[in-house]
């Protein structure tokens, strides 16, 4: 297993900011569609506070990215022989929401992975951190929520390294996973300045909740139960109530099942 070092992380933003040398950021943000955001979460908005009963912050960072032998550059699932899964969500939204969704898998076992978008973090700084402390995983949703497959490479590669800067500054490390905005894999290109950023594997997913559609805390529900197996990554999202109310449903059902919800790191390992 290969660790990347922080002297390399951050020769790799060096290298991803070098690409966008004299490149004009994209404007606007896409049609609605694959991954549409929710309503975005009101700028200046306090950061959420730490339900009572939660420990105390403890400063964690971020381990640096690695290198997964035998996993292919764009990662949809875990080994297929152990009974765990990773709920991964999209980054961005309401705090509030993400509070309890956070609050709602600690209080029942499970640890989950945040794929954060920048803007998010930079309205929201606190919300690093306090993923981190309660055992998550956190990665690098890009910059601005673009799509980002759909850019020329110098703003792709923004994308990624401000993203990756900011997790930086806010937690000492890049983040352990990327994954491109709007789409569930990662183009060619992207995968490449992705790698050039310090992130070895894409992660992707097995199983959508499609979530980001709107179709009811119950149809979430049975949309994650009916597709996943063991190894699997699930695709989710802060910012939907929804996605609030389907989450103690699919962790009951998942640790009936015999399925532990961990981190993405730890499906891997």
């Amino acid at each position: 297993m290969v660790r990347v070092t922080t002297t390399n992380r951050r020769g790799a933003l060096r290298v991803g900011a070098g690409l966008v040398a004299g490149g004009a950021l994209a404007a606007g943000c896409g049609a609605a569609g694959q991954d549409a955001p929710p309503a975005a979460a009101t700028s200046g908005s306090a950061p959420p506070a730490r339900a009572s009963g939660q420990p105390a912050a403890t400063s964690h960072s971020a381990p640096a990215p690695r290198t997964y032998a035998g996993q292919p550059a764009q990662i949809t699932h875990g080994p297929r022989t152990r009974p765990q899964v990773a709920l991964t969500f999209h980054g961005q939204g309401d705090p509030d929401l993400a509070e309890s969704l956070l609050s709602t898998a600690e209080q029942r076992g499970a640890r989950l992975t945040v794929l954060a978008v920048g803007s998010w973090l930079d309205e929201h700084p606190a919300l690093a951190r306090r993923i981190l402390d309660g055992g998550h995983d956190l990665g690098n949703h890009t910059q601005r929520h673009i799509s980002v497959n759909a850019m020329a490479e110098p703003e792709a590669a923004k994308e990624i390294t401000d993203c990756a800067e900011r997790l930086e500054r806010l937690t000492g490390s890049i983040g352990t996973w990327f994954r491109p905005s709007r789409s569930p894999t990662a183009s060619p290109m992207v995968a490449r300045l992705a790698r050039a950023a310090g992130y070895p594997h894409v992660l992707s997913y097995d199983v959508d909740s499609l979530d980001y559609t709107r179709p009811g805390a119950d149809a979430i529900t049975r949309k994650v139960l009916a597709d996943v197996r063991d190894g699997s990554v699930v695709s989710l999202h802060f910012g939907y109530p929804d996605t609030v109310a389907a989450v103690p449903a699919v962790l009951h059902e998942l640790d009936r099942r015999g399925l532990r919800a961990v981190t993405t790191t730890e499906l891997l390992s």
